[in-house]
């Protein structure tokens, strides 16, 4: 196939109509398919309907220490929680405070009390003239929504295949004490699927920020979220190479079972220093008196532990791996040779980038909602939703059928070869 760059103009015009026969086909079928969101499909999450009958009448209601699940109190979770999310991180029970359901709501909090009260008896965030976080790009829109809500200024730092631009983040943090966070998904990043590489979490780990207050916000979303075995998502514990820096208070790490359980039901918590634990619950105390202890020993009677866990996860990666490859093939025979973008093979997350000829990407998503497919908003990717090159699109294959899938595909890679053609004929 005869890359687009160097046909001729009227090779190209010719191109041109023939995918516009191809595009109006499409539309005519009416589609209406969602490829936007990172969301499990139906089948994942039937696969953890027995995880509603792990507890019922007959049930003890007692955590091991002898809680009663059902009452007020326990603010760190119960025992077999914290154990479970510790396996999850990396971490040690002690260091794992279990919350509600939502990783995200946790990091909105934790990102709140440095606003409001700042970390460690440092200076709150809302007093200062200027607060900075940086962003790893292209990143999930999500961490941005918050410190964009908080009014934090995000500054972009590239990302590469070890995981953001090392070099750029120490200089940073160094020279400047209004930064006061950066956001990290270490294993299988939002959109990339990049694991960082142990040079990188040691560099990390041993950042020497001019704020005191500075932290390391390390949302271990995808940790269990393997597509082709572990192996291929091992990076160095955080907590640990913090510890070993002489900065162990630097860090806070999130996971939650969002996507191991029930998207809307499953358990949350964050890991830190004690010191940085002891500080969270002074507001921790006052917003409630305890999360949903029912769910959480719900959980552990479920997966019993952290094996538990990661063998449930092999039916999930049984489940994604064919809209993995699904989507990859077809881009693979569709736009291989081309010139009209590259796109990234992950090992495990709930992700493809796809990058687009630079100005193409906005284009490309407005052609596919016009022929009935969702896609993540061309920008969502970067702060403030602007993509510098407007390249990047994020591609979610887990929540369509597979049947839907391969046709959101082949109708993406039309819109694709559409706008590329339509760019070079603007040149």
């Amino acid at each position: 196939m005869q890359a687009y760059a160097s046909m001729t103009k009227e090779q190209l015009q010719e191109e041109e109509a023939k995918l516009r026969r191809i595009y109006k086909e499409y539309q005519d079928k009416g589609l209406k398919l969602d490829m936007s969101r990172g969301k499990p499909s139906a089948e994942q999450l039937d696969l953890t309907m027995d995880l509603l009958n792990a507890v019922d009448k007959e049930t003890v209601m007692s955590a091991e220490n002898g809680l009663d699940v059902r009452n007020y109190g326990g603010l760190d979770g119960i025992p077999e929680a914290k154990r479970l999310l510790a396996g999850m991180m990396d971490a040690k029970p002690e260091q794992v405070i279990v919350c509600g359901n939502s990783s995200l709501n946790i990091m909105y909090d934790t990102v709140a009390r440095g606003m409001i009260f700042g970390y460690l008896g440092e200076t709150p965030w809302c007093k200062l003239d200027k607060v900075k976080f940086l962003c790893p790009v292209p990143g999930y829109d999500r961490h941005f929504a918050v410190t964009e809500h908080f009014g934090i200024e995000m500054i972009n730092v590239p990302m590469s295949e070890d995981g953001p631009d090392m070099d750029m983040v120490e200089d940073l943090v160094s020279e400047d004490d209004a930064i006061k966070g950066i956001w990290c998904v270490p294993k299988y990043s939002n959109p990339q699927g990049v694991v960082y590489s142990d040079e990188t979490v040691r560099r990390m780990a041993n950042l020497k920020p001019a704020a005191k207050d500075f932290r390391i916000f390390w949302d271990n979303a995808y940790a269990v979220h393997h597509l082709y075995g572990a192996e291929n998502g091992q990076i160095l514990n955080i907590l640990e190479e913090c510890e070993k820096a002489g900065n162990p208070d630097m860090v806070f790490e999130f996971a939650s079972t969002s996507k191991v359980s029930f998207a809307g039901g499953g358990i949350a918590g964050f890991a830190a220093s004690p010191a940085n634990l002891a500080d969270a619950k002074k507001s921790m105390t006052i917003q409630t008196i305890g999360y949903d202890k029912v769910n959480q020993l719900r959980h552990a009677k479920y997966f019993k532990d952290f094996d538990g866990i990661m063998k449930h996860m092999e039916k999930h990666a049984a489940l994604l791996r064919p809209r993995f490859e699904l989507v990859l093939n077809t881009l693979e025979k569709e736009l291989s040779g081309l010139d009209a973008g590259t796109w990234i093979s992950p090992k495990g997350g709930y992700f493809i980038t796809f990058e687009a000829v630079e100005g193409c990407a906005t284009r490309i998503v407005e052609l596919a909602k016009q022929a009935g497919v969702v896609l993540t908003p061309a920008g969502a990717p970067y702060p403030y939703g602007k993509d510098p090159k407007d390249s990047i699109i994020r591609i979610a294959p887990s929540y369509p059928t597979l049947e839907d899938l391969g046709l959101a595909a082949e109708v993406f890679t039309v819109c694709v070869k559409l706008a590329t053609v339509e760019k070079y004929l603007e040149k």
